[in-house]
């Protein structure tokens, strides 16, 4: 059950608090902004890199525009939810409650695509991802606790 902040409820019958978690498809590289895209910007990447299989191409094309059509996009919601100086290092997370069941299930095809073009995306967990800056019911934008930066790359001497 959720609470009124969508991050806390009450479990009535054992009557305790329950912690909503939330779930984050990433890569394993710090985009030049510092933070690890997730799975769609991933996959937008590689469609505007033009890499893409027809069947994949479809798959991705059909997958945005379904996403698109069935759950709000935070930046069209509030223009500056990523914004950097405003929210640095502001990143989409997922709800793992039972209205956001359907938008996580669909991922699977996009980590397909991610795998067979060789780009590595984790699935985190997390009961507390940082600081929400938007809030629907189902995702939340937060900025982590300690924004990532850019790992410094050494230069060859």
């Amino acid at each position: 059950m959720t609470g009124t902040d969508g991050r806390h409820g009450r479990d009535e019958a054992r009557g305790c608090r329950v912690e909503m978690t939330y779930v984050r498809f990433q890569g394993t590289v710090r985009s030049p902004r510092g933070h690890f895209p997730g799975v769609f910007a991933l996959a937008n990447g590689l469609a505007r890199q033009g890499v893409l299989t027809d069947e994949q191409w479809s798959f991705w094309r059909a997958g945005n525009d379904w996403y698109d059509a069935n759950y709000p996009d935070p930046s069209t919601v509030d223009p500056q939810v990523y914004d950097p100086e405003l929210h640095p290092g502001a990143v989409a997370w997922f709800k793992t409650s039972a209205p956001a069941a359907e938008l996580v299930k669909r991922v699977d095809g996009y980590l397909k695509i991610l795998t067979a073009h060789g780009v590595e995306c984790h699935m985190i967990r997390s009961t507390d991802p940082g600081k929400v800056v938007y809030e629907d019911e189902y995702q939340v934008v937060a900025v982590p606790h300690t924004p990532s930066r850019p790992t410094p790359t050494p230069h060859p001497a």
